[in-house]
Parts: structure tokens; C-alpha cells; sequence
């Protein structure tokens, strides 16, 4: 399975970005797929997760509300839609994919692939 992201770029706050995310290879409906963010001097971090059929999503507590993440599963790719973007989002956010059937995939050691990154920087 081979992930592309796309979509990052420099906004100011209080703006939007759509990240996507494209896959090939592999069964994507049937895979969990998941964002996950790395600002610079920290660990990566969990922002968001859904399940192969769409029908359950999990947010950070500090994306809640301001970020929303879709599938479609026609076109093989998973998007991140962020929305209200302060300067404390700004990383490198990573997507993933989970071949596992169970989990609470709200860690790295959940997910199976990996994307390379695609930077989003939010300025004050």
C-alpha cells in the first residue's frame, strides 16, 4: 500500500486547508485510515481516524469541531478538511493506514503505512 498526501501550504489563521490523501495498492475499504501531525521539537500526534466504511470517526480533543475527515472509498483516497486554523497547527501531517480490524487507532503502532508528509503552516 503506498499513501500520498497532498494539500499543505501556508494559510494565515483563521483559514482552510483540505489535505488529501491518495492510496494504491491494497483493499482502502476495508482499512482504517488516520491523520497525524508532527510540529517541529515534538512528537507525532494523533488528529483524526476513520473507519473503512466511514460510519465512525474520532477526533483529537484539540482539533474537535474545527477538523473533518471523509473518505471516498471510489476514489481511494481519505481527506482531512481543516477548518479555523490557529498557529498551534501548524506541522507536517501524515497519513496512514490500518489493515487491523480492531484497535483504537489513536497511535502509531496502530497503523500499518505510512504517506510522507505534506507540510501546513498557519501564521498569526
Amino acid at each position: 500500500v503506498q499513501l500520498q498526501a497532498s494539500g499543505g501550504g501556508l494559510v494565515q489563521a483563521g483559514g482552510s486547508l483540505r489535505l488529501s490523501c491518495a492510496a494504491s495498492g491494497g483493499r482502502f475499504s476495508s482499512y482504517t485510515m488516520g491523520w497525524f501531525r508532527q510540529a517541529p521539537g515534538k512528537e507525532r500526534e494523533f488528529v483524526a481516524r476513520i473507519s473503512g466504511r466511514a460510519d465512525s470517526t474520532y477526533y483529537a480533543d484539540s482539533v474537535k469541531g474545527r477538523f473533518t475527515i471523509s473518505r471516498d472509498n471510489a476514489k481511494i483516497t481519505v481527506y482531512l478538511q481543516m477548518d479555523s486554523l490557529k498557529p498551534e497547527d501548524t506541522a507536517v501531517y501524515y497519513c496512514a493506514a490500518s489493515v487491523n480490524p480492531w484497535g483504537s487507532f489513536r497511535l502509531s503502532y496502530d497503523y500499518d503505512y505510512w504517506g510522507q508528509g505534506t507540510k501546513v503552516t498557519v501564521s498569526s
